[in-house]
């Protein structure tokens, strides 16, 4: 009763919704906005916009400018960007990190005395193993051709440490910059592994991308 009160107070629609009358549907439905406004008094909500167009479901463009981030999808879910329209370019990237071991393994390592073997030697293999396993590792990184996996790693006598630099390239249509930090990562990791039984007081640090270049953003780097 309480609703017939309301739609008897109501003016009537010039139109019913189910009428079609050759004209625009965007026009149609400013119209029956503009009727609606009249009666409750404020404009309607833009949960229509989507059936013309012109909504954020239907504009990618908008919807990528709004949040930035292209592995999120229009309803909020993660997706792996679609990249055949792009070009296929010559792409690198290289990326550092630091393992911070103390003096007492950093002398073991230095002296090749470890009781698992070359300590540099392994997490180098690792490394670039690591770099080729990029996309079974991180779910929506794309299965990559990589033309070149460059890693090196060095001791730091100031600090007891050991500085580690990954490289990766390919021609293809997106990034390698996953594959570079996954590499050095990996080698990180491996020197862990590696020093673990003569001490558990090792810290892996300054996991950062360095530069990259190719692609429609261009070349960046770090500056540091």
């Amino acid at each position: 009763m309480f609703l017939q009160r309301i739609v008897g107070s109501c003016p009537p629609l010039k139109r019913m919704f189910c009428t079609y009358s050759g004209r625009d549907l965007a026009s149609d439905i400013q119209e029956l906005n503009e009727q609606l406004e009249s009666i409750f008094g404020q404009p309607p909500s833009n949960r229509f916009d989507g059936a013309v167009g012109n909504g954020p479901a239907n504009n990618p463009k908008t919807c990528e400018s709004t949040s930035g981030l292209t592995h999120t999808s229009t309803s909020g879910e993660a997706q792996m960007v679609d990249v055949s329209p792009k070009e296929n370019t010559k792409r690198t990237a290289i990326a550092s990190c630091k393992v911070i071991l103390g003096k007492h393994v950093f002398d073991l390592v230095l002296a090749n005395q470890m009781a698992k073997g070359d300590v540099l030697g392994v997490a180098k293999i690792a490394g670039i193993s690591g770099a080729k396993q990029t996309s079974g590792l991180i779910p929506l990184c794309h299965n990559i051709i990589l033309s070149h996996v460059r890693v090196d790693l060095e001791l730091n006598h100031k600090d007891h440490s050991v500085m580690i630099e990954g490289e990766a390239a390919t021609t293809g249509k997106t990034g390698v910059e996953m594959e570079a930090m996954t590499a050095v990562t990996i080698a990180g990791l491996t020197v862990y592994d590696m020093c673990k039984a003569a001490s558990k007081d090792i810290v892996i640090t300054d996991v950062r991308l360095k530069h990259k270049a190719g692609g429609k953003s261009g070349d960046w780097s770090s500056g540091q």
